[in-house]
């Protein structure tokens, strides 16, 4: 049973990989990348550290494009991240080999984060399965079984090397000359795993 599960290297998206195996599943990570910046090269060695096949899969930069003028509208970057989301599971979702797809996504986000109306919506449209292994958890339990299972490197947005969404908004943000810190909240602490905290710890 193949899952392709969305994938940034964080430890969200790293324990609901985790999580997925354990169920049974063949999962496939997949890092979403707009070509401007090789982000994605963190993903993928987070993924080879932790044993987990990995690709990249390349949207259409004018989703970047659009979600960057969101982001400016808007003062925030909620709704483009929340954008950028729902594209990436669509044009997943879309390829014919694809017949579940997955992401980190968990009970407490406000974004990015589908409601039960989107998320029907997807399944039906592409007759895929979405499955979200977080979304019972909440943040405690998540920090307690990451801290136990993973070497995490934790840093502040614009100082963490990472493969999300964000990375190639502050780009374009920079590029149309704006301080991405006038958008994004200072401060703000992600994630990147770099392996497994015991060897073997994940068997």
């Amino acid at each position: 049973m193949e899952v392709y599960h969305l994938y940034s290297g964080g430890k969200d998206s790293s324990l609901a990989a985790y999580i997925l195996k354990r169920l049974g599943y063949e999962v496939k990570l997949v890092t979403v990348n707009f070509g401007f910046l090789d982000s994605w090269k963190y993903a993928r060695e987070t993924a080879q550290s932790l044993g987990f096949e990995h690709e990249v899969f390349f949207l259409d930069r004018k989703i970047l494009e659009k979600a960057t003028e969101m982001c400016i509208n808007d003062k925030h970057p909620n709704n483009a991240i929340q954008f950028i989301h729902e594209m990436a599971l669509e044009e997943i979702a879309r390829r014919e080999d694809v017949k579940r797809i997955s992401d980190g996504t968990r009970r407490d986000d406000r974004v990015p984060l589908l409601d039960q109306r989107k998320t029907r919506s997807l399944e039906d449209r592409f007759n895929v399965q979405y499955i979200r292994p977080l979304l019972g958890l909440g943040y405690k339990t998540i920090r307690e079984l990451t801290d136990r299972l993973f070497i995490i490197e934790l840093k502040e947005s614009e100082k963490l090397e990472k493969s999300d969404y964000e990375t190639e908004i502050r780009y374009f943000l920079r590029e149309k000359g704006i301080d991405p810190l006038t958008i994004f909240p200072e401060r703000h602490l992600q994630s990147r795993v770099l392996g497994w905290k015991r060897e073997r710890a994940h068997l």
